[in-house]
């Protein structure tokens, strides 16, 4: 399907402002430095009850509580994307505002530390360790610790989907749903959604080469189950949502780890958004396939856990 003008218009923006890693800019900080000068394209954010910073032990969270008046809550934990080396809990700040209003679940947003100076397993260990002390302390923060959810979007998918590989591998802890929006799978980077969407379409596969190199230099190691879970024993994982784009690099890598979970017997629901790019998810105030991306997350998330 053809990107029609306004997401043509979106995708332009979008990659005017963006730093073109690993190919312009190859210095993680600087690249870091422009993103947090890119100015927001979700100008009105969702209202929630209210946020608050904290440590999960040592590692920072942003917790997000539903505006709604409940005893209890379900609970999502959320990677953001950026390539395991960009982003931040500031960047996807709208996204968790949107699930946690949309599907009226807390979220605690994760901020693990990034590549290349904290290369892999660093994001896997905190985006695990942080699952657990949330499960530890639901009732504290006003959740219930039977209803667990790990969500992320690109980088952040992996880290969900591993974190349930985790929790499966070492005793917990029970997680009820992983939702995967675009998520990297197979460090390959061989399928032919990489040649078809190599340069066009915000996320390059020059970008993706780049992430790779500053989170997974050691190329022995690359396939690995917990860095690429393409290549894991998926049996026994929770069910899964799994959000794809048309016109992304990572298209093909997405839903051949839904085709595995499905071949493993987990519940799986896959969905693909035509004419859409990486980065959509998030910005259903310009596009209407984003909104519609957006009330499929929260209303499995509500469906599955509410």
């Amino acid at each position: 399907m053809a990107v029609d003008d306004l997401t043509r218009a979106v995708i332009d923006a979008m990659t005017a402002v963006f730093p073109q890693v690993g190919t312009e800019v190859t210095d993680p900080v600087e690249a870091r430095r422009i993103i947090t000068e890119m100015p927001p394209l979700e100008p009105e954010p969702y209202a929630v009850g209210r946020v608050e910073n904290r440590l999960a032990e040592d590692i920072p969270v942003r917790v997000y509580w539903p505006p709604t008046k409940q005893e209890v809550w379900p609970v999502v934990v959320y990677f953001h994307g950026g390539g395991f080396a960009l982003c931040s809990l500031d960047t996807h700040d709208p996204i968790c505002r949107l699930i946690c209003a949309d599907a009226d679940v807390i979220v605690v947003s994760v901020d693990y530390r990034l590549a290349p100076e904290h290369p892999y397993p660093a994001a896997v260990e905190d985006a695990y360790a942080a699952a657990r002390w949330v499960y530890e302390h639901a009732r504290e923060l006003g959740a219930d610790p039977r209803r667990l959810v790990v969500a992320g979007d690109s980088a952040g998918g992996n880290l969900a989907t591993v974190t349930c590989l985790k929790a499966r591998d070492e005793g917990g802890p029970p997680i009820a749903l992983q939702v995967l929006i675009y998520p990297v799978t197979d460090a390959a980077q061989d399928a032919p959604s990489y040649a078809e969407n190599a340069d066009g379409y915000f996320l390059t596969t020059a970008h993706m080469r780049w992430y790779w190199d500053c989170y997974q230099p050691d190329h022995a190691r690359r396939a690995e189950p917990y860095s690429s879970p393409i290549n894991a024993d998926v049996s026994g994982l929770p069910p899964a949502l799994v959000i794809t784009a048309e016109h992304d690099p990572l298209r093909d890598e997405g839903e051949a780890y839904a085709e595995r979970l499905r071949a493993a017997g987990v519940d799986t629901r896959s969905v693909r958004y035509d004419g859409m790019f990486h980065g959509f998810f998030g910005l259903g105030s310009l596009l209407p396939a984003a909104k519609e991306a957006g009330a499929k997350v929260c209303a499995t998330i509500h469906e599955q856990v509410g």
